[in-house]
């Protein structure tokens, strides 16, 4: 990978933002963090600028915590700062210590990946790795003692909470740390701390009804049961339910037999116990997500075991939303269940503005959309807005696909939900970072370019509508080399060779140094962002009206309406790498053009078109409203 440094360039002129009547915005002189906000307990979530950060990853505030209180060797305990798969020892004290630094960025929402107990080793001995990203659960109630203690999360939300700043959990349903185990594919008496764990081929509910032992043609079990659809998820139903070898003969080893918490998620019961996913289908819903124990969402004591799960982290912690992770592999039902409840609990203890929003990995907003419209839950991640706008702005295609995308939003319009509140990002822990898009979009992409570039991603990702979500690390420039451990880094001195040698973009640093620079390019750039999206209503969920894309690389035009104000603000994107123009038809009723955001493009506006010619990768953005003092 090239290496990036920190440069002026013509190219990066959209960097300046200006006040309301067009004077340089000196960020000393708004007050960008939180505390200038209203209340957290009482802002809506379009108010807000999200971070996600996976706490092993960020800072390690107490050193006596890296091993989890386990002894032995790194396959017990799960520490190894050299390995991209192991804990490296960042926890929740660390988090509150930076607070300043994200507060200081404009952040008001933190996402912390999940923190629960977590199985601190799992997998074959020979591909090992740690569950220092938090989604192999096995104590609902209680932190990862790798993380440090529930009094140390108490004592993290308070302090955010003192800074006005949200804290939202990362949760899990779908599933729990791999412990159940089949007699068909790793029998009990072969069961051993050097056993290969098997694939299990997935057995449907076809194959290998309920109501039949181990398939089809086998003997009658778990008579007058009537199947798991809907209409039959009831106490009395599933009651009947009462042998578990209609596909497998599960079991849980006896070293494991009561390491789950609640006591309840240590029953077979209530797992589908088919096998492993293959993800499509049927199996997308009842297959252990990669050998992950697949929790039977339908039957109704684990919907109301789990709803009593989360109430307890809201009623005990006080916090304002919940991510939830693997939405598209549990059932509708549980969802049309689940969401309600927590919103009302939430704002039963004062909480009315709790925010929930889904993990569906896919970027069709018509597959998306069908969890606010059916599943009912409020929002989902923009999939589709991540993989448009890096095609977009890192690979030079049409701004078309923006238009297009956008066209869709009214897909998310329900009750509770709408697109004004989906959060929008451009890379994560799965993925990979936008940071890596860009810098290997093509061979010939120099620094300065590269750069640019992800500063324009970003500037789109604030302005448009949604609410945007920065991923730890890209503040510093990180790229990464991968998806999923690939992207990953620490941002506090890494000893991970494959992270070391990383160039982050905009600076000579890499992640081996501390990644805490309050004056990278990137930081400063995030400061002026949430400082032109905190000085426009217009942009904290006002509606969006699509005016021009181009067919090539080149301009994107819109605007942005204020939802209790008559502001309009117009923006204008050049994704080129040349000047573009820009000539295009606006309401021109009442308006006129006042520079305040991006850089200057000298707009008209005459005769109810706006031209202006704007910069190699550029921005800028006018009041239609006039200047106001």
């Amino acid at each position: 990978m090239r290496k990036f440094t920190k440069i002026a360039s013509a190219l990066l002129t959209a960097t300046m933002l200006t006040t309301a009547c067009g004077a340089d915005l000196e960020t000393d002189e708004l007050a960008i963090r939180p505390e200038s906000l209203r209340a957290y307990s009482e802002r809506p979530i379009t108010e807000d600028v999200m971070y996600f950060v996976m706490p092993d990853r960020f800072f390690n505030g107490d050193p006596t915590n890296d091993r989890g209180g386990i002894d032995g060797g790194v396959l017990d305990h799960g520490f190894d700062p050299t390995h991209k798969g192991f804990y490296h020892g960042g926890d929740i004290e660390g988090l509150t210590a930076k607070l300043d630094y994200l507060a200081d960025m404009g952040v008001s929402a933190i996402w912390l990946t999940p923190i629960f107990k977590n199985k601190a080793v799992q997998g074959n001995p020979e591909g090992a790795s740690s569950g220092y990203h938090g989604y192999w659960i096995t104590d609902f109630t209680q932190i990862d003692p790798h993380l440090g203690s529930n009094d140390d999360l108490k004592a993290f939300v308070a302090a955010a909470h003192e800074r006005n700043m949200k804290v939202i959990f990362d949760i899990i349903t779908n599933h729990t740390a791999d412990v159940i185990k089949y007699e068909e594919c790793l029998p009990q008496a072969e069961l051993s701390k050097d056993a290969l764990i098997p694939l299990c081929e997935y057995r449907s509910k076809e194959r290998f009804p309920y109501t039949t032992k181990g398939g089809r043609y086998g003997e009658p079990i778990n008579e007058g049961f009537l199947g798991d659809e809907p209409e039959h998820q009831t106490a009395s139903n599933f009651a009947k339910l009462k042998d578990q070898s209609y596909a497998y003969t599960p079991y849980v080893p006896e070293a494991e037999k009561d390491i789950k918490v609640p006591a309840w998620l240590n029953d077979v019961r209530y797992y589908h116990n088919r096998g492993d996913s293959e993800w499509k289908g049927e199996s997308s819903l009842y297959g252990d997500f990669a050998g992950l124990d697949d929790l039977f969402t339908e039957h109704p004591l684990v919907k109301a075991g789990f709803i009593d799960i989360y109430k307890f982290w809201i009623s005990e912690f006080g916090i304002d939303g919940f991510r939830i992770d693997t939405v598209r592999h549990v059932n509708d039902s549980f969802w049309q269940a689940f969401a309600p409840a927590i919103l009302e609990h939430a704002k039963s203890i004062g909480i009315p503005q709790f925010y929930i929003f889904g993990e569906v990995y896919d970027g069709d907003p018509e597959k998306l959309s069908h969890f606010t419209r059916v599943a009912k839950l409020p929002a989902v991640l923009d999939f589709g807005f991540q993989g448009v706008a890096t095609d977009v702005i890192a690979r030079g295609k049409s701004p078309m696909l923006l238009s297009d995308l956008y066209a869709q939003d009214g897909l998310y319009d329900g009750e509770h939900s709408s697109a004004s509140i989906l959060p929008t990002f451009l890379g994560n822990h799965d993925m990979g970072r936008i940071g890596r898009f860009i810098a290997t979009a093509r061979d010939d992409m120099g620094d300065d370019e590269a750069l640019a570039r992800m500063k324009l991603a970003h500037a789109l990702m604030y302005a448009t509508r949604g609410i945007p979500v920065i991923y730890y690390g890209d503040e510093q420039g990180f790229t990464g080399d991968g998806n999923d451990q690939d992207a990953r880094e620490d941002m506090f001195e890494s000893q991970v060779a494959s992270y070391n040698d990383n160039d982050n973009i905009g600076t000579d640093k890499n992640p081996a140094d501390d990644n805490f620079d309050q004056n990278h390019p990137m930081y400063d750039y995030l400061v002026e962002l949430a400082n032109f999206r905190r000085s426009h209503t217009a942009l904290q969920g006002g509606a969006q009206n699509i005016l021009f894309a181009s067919e090539d690389a080149g301009i994107f035009a819109f605007e942005r309406l204020g939802k209790d104000t008559d502001e309009r603000i117009l923006l204008v994107f050049n994704t080129a790498n040349t000047d573009a123009l820009a000539d295009f038809g606006i309401s021109a009723e009442g308006a006129s053009l006042c520079h305040v955001a991006g850089t200057e493009a000298g707009a008209e506006l005459s005769g109810g078109r706006v031209s202006a010619v704007l910069p190699p990768l550029s921005w800028t953005a006018y009041s239609l409203s006039g200047c106001t003092q």
